[in-house]
């Protein structure tokens, strides 16, 4: 018997153990990273353990989506150069002219991007909705939706979507349920044991941790859709290189223990920011106040590791005050060991600007890293402080 095949192990013990063999000619604990474009035939069609082309299949990679497979509760994963790369792949695998995708309406905005401005051309419909409100969701199904997408929590507002809730509702439309997993990790949540379709995630985040690679995911135990997005993999060829997906394995090895730590560290920020002159709102699953927090606390084993602030002085505070932070550094992305800022309306979020998706420009979007929990709050404190 196989980790992978021993769903009862906890969570760290997969992490560490799921796809992850010792390599049987030395013995070595760590599977190597097997960089190499091409495999030896043993005769025509004499494929060794079905390699042929690392475009169809790595060992480096196999072991990652064994993993991921493993903590996502799923039977398929596969991995891609990026978290576009991957939603791009189910898109495809999924949907003909004419269908209709229905959105969370605070979602990433190049997701959004991704279907708008891309799959549109091609004649594909999208919509967005309030995720976090069913009866705005149920109201927003069209005859021809194929796909609910939800993000949660979402980005940047930090809203929580009933799952379950969603998913009855996108079943019983005829809808596949897509939920981006990225802010919660598999380790706080898992949309496939809640009834979701498939899960997707940009690794870049919190599972690789470390700022050091840019890749994505997708996960599922439809064997059907899993054939699918197989191919598409393969024909399309967005794979993450053999060493990303070794970067990666490494990395989930640790998530529990980092995701732990930015959950502590994020809870005590958040409350640190609540009353402050200089802010408006807070938003942070694990606040009390929260719309969704009895939600989260039900669906979710943390918060999670992100936070979002608006400014009482606007924009030019928002952008005054990310001049003023020394730990939080102004930068894209999240879910590294670092703490990073960011100001989604121009950064992350340029791309939806004017449209329903469009972001506040008095709001921040914190990436609370493994630093000292006092030095993030002072840090934050002093930036607010001088405004």
């Amino acid at each position: 018997m196989t980790v992978t095949d021993a769903p009862d192990l906890g969570f760290s013990t997969r992490a560490i153990h799921a796809g992850q063999a010792f390599e049987p000619r030395t013995g070595a604990v760590i599977p190597p990273i097997f960089m190499t474009s091409t495999f030896v035939q043993d005769g025509v069609g004499g494929f060794r353990d079905g390699y042929e082309y690392s475009r169809g299949g790595n060992p480096s990679r196999d072991a990652l989506q064994q993993q991921l497979a493993s903590l996502e509760a799923g039977t398929h994963a596969y991995t891609f150069g990026s978290g576009l790369a991957a939603e791009d792949a189910i898109l495809r695998a999924v949907l003909q002219p004419g269908d209709h995708v229905l959105m969370g309406n605070d979602v990433y905005g190049g997701t959004h991007r991704l279907v708008s401005q891309i799959h549109a051309r091609w004649g594909i419909e999208i919509t967005t909705a309030d995720a976090s409100d069913l009866d705005a969701v149920r109201a927003a199904m069209q005859p021809n939706t194929r796909i609910l997408w939800v993000e949660t929590p979402s980005n940047p507002l930090m809203k929580v979507a009933d799952i379950p809730g969603l998913v009855e509702l996108g079943h019983a439309a005829g809808a596949m349920v897509v939920a981006d997993n990225t802010f919660a990790t598999p380790y706080l949540q898992q949309p496939l044991v809640l009834g979701a379709d498939v899960v997707i995630h940009s690794t870049t985040k919190y599972i690789g941790g470390h700022s050091d690679l840019v890749g994505g995911a997708v996960v599922t135990s439809d064997a059907d859709l899993a054939e699918r997005i197989a191919f598409q993999q393969f024909a399309v060829g967005a794979v993450n290189s053999p060493f990303d997906a070794w970067l990666t394995s490494r990395s989930l090895k640790t998530l529990s223990v980092r995701v732990e730590r930015h959950c502590r560290n994020a809870q005590a920020v958040a409350e640190s920011l609540v009353g402050h002159p200089a802010l408006t709102a807070v938003h942070y699953p694990g606040l009390p106040d929260h719309p969704q927090h009895e939600l989260a606390s039900r669906q979710m084993r943390g918060f999670g590791g992100m936070v979002s602030m608006q400014l009482a002085g606007g924009r030019e505070a928002a952008l005054t005050l990310v001049q003023r932070t020394r730990l939080f550094q102004l930068a894209e992305s999240l879910g590294g060991i670092e703490s990073l800022v960011c100001y989604p309306t121009e950064m992350t979020h340029a791309s939806v600007q004017g449209t329903e998706l469009a972001v506040p420009d008095d709001l921040l979007r914190l990436s609370v890293g493994l630093e000292d929990a006092d030095d993030l709050v002072e840090d934050l404190r002093q930036a607010l402080d001088s405004l």
